[in-house]
């Protein structure tokens, strides 16, 4: 299908660009690597009178990594975050979860901050981000925000962001060295939306026992979740067999899925107990 007519910006600031928001007030979009929202203005589900090319804007690429955590700059390519072999210490669980997203032809052009900004409930790094507590920084007419993941997605494809704010980066707290963690996933075909995935990770203390539990879920919730009672359960525990399928359980019934033309609600529910047992029993081997 042909896209809809609209007006084409390429504004060389952020300052710029949050100024051609505010004047069509709801009326532009954003385009950063263009991957999401072309395919929903051919379909007609969007149509903007204007969109914003970010392509020009000075400071929103680049990966910084530092003792305070990393750093992601919105108009970084899923490519660069795959390449970039410093992040499998910084923050495994990202470079795990950049593999899995679509496929290469959208990984060379399309950005973690268009990614995040679309908040697909089945995309890869809505989740990674609410597991890892990340912020996100939001850029608007009154400066600079930092936004808490858990707060940033409000439902199925729907964000905080206001009309005239622009996702700038996303940063993630530092990662220990000695940290267990797994990224798991089922999509009818490698690089489809994923049916449902999980992104967890735990610390481990003297005895072997996991604390600091963080889990999250996507494709069978409205948006990316932690799931708090899968934590607990493991919290405290070693994780091996008793744990492991407590959890798996739990995760099972924390979950409410919609039945769609792709797979019943029982069928999600029975899957991400199914992730939860596979990623604790990866994360617990994991040397």
């Amino acid at each position: 299908m042909k896209l809809p007519a609209f007006e084409y910006r390429r504004p060389a600031s952020l300052e710029e660009a949050a100024r051609i928001l505010a004047e069509q007030e709801g009326g532009a979009k954003l385009v950063a690597g263009g991957q999401s929202l072309v395919p929903v203005m051919a379909f007609r589900l969007a149509s903007p009178t204007v969109l914003v090319d970010l392509a020009r804007v000075p400071g929103l690429r680049g990966i910084d990594i530092g003792d305070d955590g990393v750093r992601i700059g919105a108009m970084t390519r899923w490519r660069d975050i795959e390449d970039e072999a410093r992040l499998r210490r910084a923050c495994p669980l990202v470079a795990e979860a950049v593999g899995h997203i679509a496929h290469y032809q959208i990984r060379n052009r399309g950005t973690i901050g268009g990614n995040l900004s679309h908040a697909d409930p089945a995309s890869e790094m809505p989740g990674v981000v609410v597991a890892c507590e990340a912020e996100l920084e939001v850029f608007g007419p009154s400066g600079t925000r930092r936004v808490a993941a858990a707060d940033f997605f409000t439902g199925p494809l729907s964000t905080c962001l206001a009309h005239d704010e622009i996702l700038q980066a996303v940063r993630f707290p530092s990662w220990p060295a000695v940290r267990r963690w797994a990224f798991e996933e089922f999509a009818l075909r490698r690089g489809d939306f994923a049916y449902a995935g999980i992104a967890l990770y735990y610390d481990e203390d003297g005895g072997g026992c996991a604390h600091n539990t963080h889990v999250s879920v996507i494709g069978a919730t409205d948006i990316p979740r932690r799931l708090p009672a899968v934590e607990a359960a493991i919290n405290g525990q070693r994780v091996e067999g008793p744990a492991i399928a407590e959890a798996a359980r739990l995760a099972s019934a924390s979950v409410t899925p919609p039945d769609d033309i792709h797979a019943s609600a029982d069928y999600r529910r029975a899957l991400v107990g199914t992730l939860v047992e596979r990623a604790l029993a990866a994360a617990a081997a994991r040397s």
